[in-house]
């Protein structure tokens, strides 16, 4: 009789759930408001003037639309992939595959983009890092510094994302809260009336202005109640930056006559209501901004690269989890890696191409997977909606038509990069060793 004793298998670690409703508000808000945020109220104005905060408030509107698609959608799933995962139950592997391949590049891309905004932030007080081994090795420390709070665990993440969107939000309250009794309604109401091609150009911009809040689901996988988390803070998100993007407008239209030809238009609209002081004040936030935007970038795309591997559509060691820290560490240390290389080498300059065609194709794809989901049969994969938008398909099919009309107006130059990418990820997926996978990963479930 043998003696040789068995023992249950160790079960893999799995991500640590410690995300609460808020929590996920906070990253959605941190990426919406980034630091190009305290520049986009002269951009607006040269585009629309006085016309500008109404149109604000209609394109808010509009993301609202876009942002409860995604919230209904994400309130079947509890798994890490956000989009990835809604268009993989929806429209099968190889489209999956080619909207989560864009998540990840985009925000890599954007990574390394506004990790040299914030370089160069630092050297207006200190040329010195703008060039050369001293740019390299700050560039370096950064993007190692975020990798490692990241590796520590999500609570260490939650903890600098919530605290760098404080920081970026309590200089607009301020300038707003100043602000607001001193506006000359002289000053905002229009005086002209705009062309067609004004409002276009005015939405396009104001779209992009607005993006960021897709990252939300794609953490779902470490909310402790994403199911009513994830749409709770994509709604919120929106509310809160509608908000406080009007407000913002507002007081700069009343403030500076000469608005839309500012480059820094928060912070002279401040200087003037509050003195040097104040355009401190926004600069401070303007830099807390951008540092939680790359935060931001490395908390969500680390998690786009790790549901890929999750599934089985990339290899198993890209979804490693660290047995302490119970954080997806490879797909950290690859997205980190990533985009010092893209810092260091300024190709993120041409990437950054792709990442408006790359965000549309991520809202039709929503908007689509939400519409083909409340059809589908039943499924051991697809839990139903906890939430659903009201007027049955009108809201999910108008948010389709805004981003298919968005990306219709995209570039060529846009549309080209944007193909290229696409053309990019199915090569991966025709080679990855994981794409060979088949139903692998849809096994592993998706809700």
């Amino acid at each position: 009789m043998s003696d040789v004793r068995t023992h249950p298998a160790t079960p893999a670690p799995s991500l640590r759930r410690a995300l609460g409703r808020w929590d996920l508000t906070a990253i959605g808000v941190n990426q919406v408001i980034g630091g190009a945020v305290f520049a986009m109220p002269a951009s607006v104005a040269a585009l629309s003037g006085r016309w500008s905060p109404l149109l604000v408030v209609l394109v808010g509107l509009a993301s609202l639309m876009i942002a409860a698609t995604f919230a209904e959608v994400s309130s079947r799933f509890d798994a890490t992939g956000g989009s990835y995962l809604f268009t993989r139950a929806a429209f099968g592997r190889f489209a999956a595959f080619e909207v989560g391949w864009m998540m990840w590049f985009t925000r890599v891309a954007a990574w390394a983009s506004v990790i040299n905004v914030l370089v160069a932030s630092l050297g207006f007080y200190w040329p010195a890092v703008t060039a050369g081994p001293i740019r390299a090795i700050l560039l370096t420390a950064i993007i190692a510094t975020l990798a490692l709070i990241n590796v520590l665990g999500i609570r260490q993440s939650a903890a600098v994302v919530n605290t760098l969107t404080v920081s970026k939000l309590l200089p607009l309250a301020i300038f707003i809260a100043v602000g607001l009794p001193s506006i000359e309604m002289s000053h905002i109401r229009p005086d002209t009336s705009l062309s067609l091609t004004q409002i276009s150009a005015t939405a396009l911009l104001l779209i992009f202005a607005y993006g960021g809040y897709e990252v939300v689901p794609v953490v779902a996988g470490e909310a402790t109640d994403p199911r009513r988390g994830v749409p709770f803070a994509l709604i919120m998100t929106i509310v809160l930056v509608t908000v406080l993007l009007t407000l913002a407008q507002i007081v700069s239209v009343s403030t500076l006559p000469d608005l839309a030809s500012s480059k820094t238009p928060l912070a002279d609209a401040a200087a003037r209501l509050m003195g040097a002081g104040g355009a401190a004040l926004i600069t401070l936030g303007a830099l807390a901004s951008t540092s939680g935007n790359n935060m931001g970038q490395a908390l969500s795309g680390s998690r786009n690269l790790f549901a890929l591997a999750e599934q089985g559509d990339l290899p198993a060691f890209c979804g490693r989890v660290h047995p302490r820290f119970r954080t997806p560490v490879n797909a950290i240390l690859i997205t980190a890696g990533a985009s010092l290389v893209l810092a260091l080498t300024g190709t993120f300059v041409t990437m950054a191409l792709v990442s408006a065609v790359s965000r549309l194709i991520v809202y039709v794809a929503t908007c689509a997977s939400t519409l083909k989901l409340r059809s589908a049969a039943p499924s051991t994969l697809v839990a139903p909606a906890m939430f659903t938008v009201p007027f049955g398909p009108v809201i999910p099919s108008a948010a389709l038509l805004i981003a298919l009309g968005i990306l219709a107006g995209a570039t060529s130059r846009q549309l080209a990069a944007g193909a290229l990418a696409l053309l990019a990820g199915a090569v991966l997926f025709a080679i990855a060793p994981g794409a060979g996978s088949g139903q692998k990963g849809a096994d592993r479930g998706s809700i």
